[in-house]
């Protein structure tokens, strides 16, 4: 018996490829079944498939002639209204519209919209946005915690095991100044200051002192010394100091809606006692040498500007242990403690040297092999309106919770007409600020620089958050006119009359495709693409095909229509982490 709840899918994509698989194999031989049938969305077609082009030198035949063979057995195909081949090779595809219609009314009965499981469920350790204790969480915070939480939602709602790692900065020698401060202020002071959010002045207090008071900055080393030693006192200071900020910390998931808690802190220090054990592993391979004094791994095909091997330092000369050391501690534990199958490091694009060689080293010990894949997700700059590094006007970072603050408060000043109720209002801006602000950095590819524009951000027109939101809520209105729930319409049957009505079915049946593409490689500007697409399209047959006004047959077949692309918008503005207000 099928699992309702596994889903089937109704991708036109999968489902052409394999046709066109199945017609290669025909004509070509049963060898040739694993072809790629290159399917691609077409300007002349709804797709077009470019397996004849890749397969001429391999059956050692012309490509128009392998087109035109494959191009009739797909034309049988009951899917298929037409193929036709065009220049030297290339197969334009359209499908029927009974196929169409009828793949999105078994995409609306579906629990799943037509989104299976995955096949082959992994366990994937995902790393994301990892703030440093002690110091303020910033604008830059916001990209690799909002893509890093938007990859974990997809992965799980595929059915992957997913645990989510939060390699928050919890070590190091800054905590000597830090903790000395703490104890010159007072613990009940620093409590209140860290837990309000004021972290960066506790810091810049700590800092400045330890510059200007040469007795200050020796206490502070030798506090480094015994927090290194493990002396007791000075491990309950350091645990105080580390508790406050992270109640901070807390404070900002929750209110940006993100799936991070406590649960999921992997602090530098929890890999301090593997340190030593994974250094002697190391080099016991061979894999790491002692160079003047340190140990280093010099992983081949990376090189100094002078052109000498480049190496990462695992244990300094003074032996103490860097962040490469933790690194690796980290890419070993989650390896065999855990048992990842797939490790994603949503982490800034300056540290992708650090990264590739890292993931190098670890291949070279035989902790990543071609089993388990290491990817390093890139996150770019955050810019201003100016494309300059986004910052305050006196050149300072920018708050993170004051980011949200103006967002909520510039998106209340958006919806101001449309709500009487001051409550009501200030709940709705705060899904639709907060949704603007995520929106704007999934919407762009996530290692490209992203202009942080809230006037753009938070228009209910383009590419935004509040758009698609806005989307959402028309369609709910629709519904609330007509007296009827949305969720309870589980049938059409769907029938396409007009260009508008087949445009917005056919793109709701990619929602599978975008869904798995956010996968691959931790893109969920893919989901946000089609997402904006299908508004795009709804909009369209909004303007075009009246729907309540329909005579009955038409009218349920629209409403069918309005239902399933709610449930798109609303399922996939909910894997990108996206709230949508009943109205607007």
């Amino acid at each position: 018996m099928t699992d309702p709840e596994a889903g089937q899918t109704t991708d036109p994509e999968a489902v052409l490829g394999a046709l066109v698989q199945r017609a290669v194999a025909a004509e070509l031989g049963p060898a040739y079944a694993d072809a790629d049938p290159l399917i691609r969305p077409s300007d002349f077609a709804d797709f077009q498939s470019n397996a004849a082009m890749s397969l001429a030198r391999r059956a050692d035949r012309r490509p128009r002639d392998i087109a035109e063979l494959v191009a009739d057995r797909l034309a049988a195909a009951a899917a298929v209204a037409s193929a036709e081949v065009s220049g030297p090779g290339f197969i334009n595809i359209s499908l029927a519209d009974d196929w169409i219609a009828g793949q999105a009314s078994a995409q609306l009965d579906d629990p799943r919209l037509g989104v299976p499981r995955a096949e082959q469920p992994q366990r994937v350790v995902v790393d994301y946005s990892a703030p440093n204790v002690a110091k303020e969480m910033h604008v830059g915070h916001l990209r690799t915690t909002v893509v890093g939480d938007a990859v974990v939602r997809v992965l799980e709602w595929l059915g992957h095991e997913v645990i989510r790692a939060n390699h928050i900065g919890d070590w190091g020698t800054q905590f000597g100044l830090l903790l000395e401060h703490l104890l010159d202020v007072g613990e009940q002071a620093a409590y209140e200051q860290l837990a309000a959010g004021e972290i960066n002045v506790f810091y810049q207090a700590a800092k400045q002192k330890f510059d200007d008071d040469p007795a200050f900055a020796e206490r502070s080393r030798r506090r480094v010394v015994s927090l290194q030693s493990g002396d007791p006192e000075t491990l309950r200071l350091w645990q105080l100091l580390v508790h406050d900020t992270e109640q901070y910390y807390s404070t900002i998931y929750q209110r940006l809606g993100v799936m991070l808690t406590d649960a999921d802190l992997a602090p530098e220090s929890f890999y301090n006692d593997m340190l030593a054990d994974v250094c002697d592993e190391l080099e016991s391979l061979g894999v790491a040498v002692i160079s003047d004094g340190a140990l280093c791994a010099f992983p081949p095909g990376f090189t100094a500007r002078d052109g000498s091997p480049q190496p990462i330092i695992l244990r300094k000369s003074d032996g103490g242990y860097g962040y490469d050391a933790t690194d690796m501690a980290a890419i070993r534990y989650r390896v065999r403690d855990l048992g990842a199958d797939r490790l994603i490091y949503v982490v800034g694009s300056d540290q992708s040297l650090h990264f590739a060689m890292i993931f190098a080293v670890a291949r070279q010990a035989g902790w990543l092999t071609d089993k388990v894949r290491a990817d390093h997700a890139p996150i770019g700059m955050v810019a201003g309106a100016d494309g300059k590094r986004f910052r305050t006007r006196s050149g300072g970072s920018v708050k993170l919770s004051s980011l949200i603050d103006e967002a909520i408060d510039r998106a209340e000043e958006v919806i101001r007409d449309r709500y009487d109720d001051p409550e009501q209002r200030h709940q709705i801006a705060q899904a639709v600020g907060i949704g603007a602000l995520k929106y704007g950095d999934l919407s762009v590819a996530r290692d490209s620089r992203y202009v942080l524009d809230l006037d753009r951000l938070l228009a209910l027109t383009g590419n935004t958050g509040p758009y698609l939101q806005y989307a959402a809520a028309r369609i709910r209105s629709i519904f609330g006119r007509a007296g009827l729930d949305p969720a309870a319409v589980r049938s059409g049957p769907i029938e396409l009359g007009t260009a508008a009505e087949r445009a917005l079915a056919l793109r709701l049946l990619g929602f599978g495709r975008a869904v798995e593409d956010v996968t691959l490689a931790a893109e969920p500007h893919r989901l946000a693409a089609f997402l904006f697409d299908v508004a795009s399209a709804f909009t369209t047959f909004y303007e075009q095909c009246p729907v309540l006004q329909a005579p009955t047959p038409t009218r349920q077949s629209r409403l069918a229509l309005c239902a399933l692309t709610l449930r798109v918008l609303v399922t996939g503005l909910g894997l990108l982490g996206i709230g949508v207000p009943e109205r607007m």
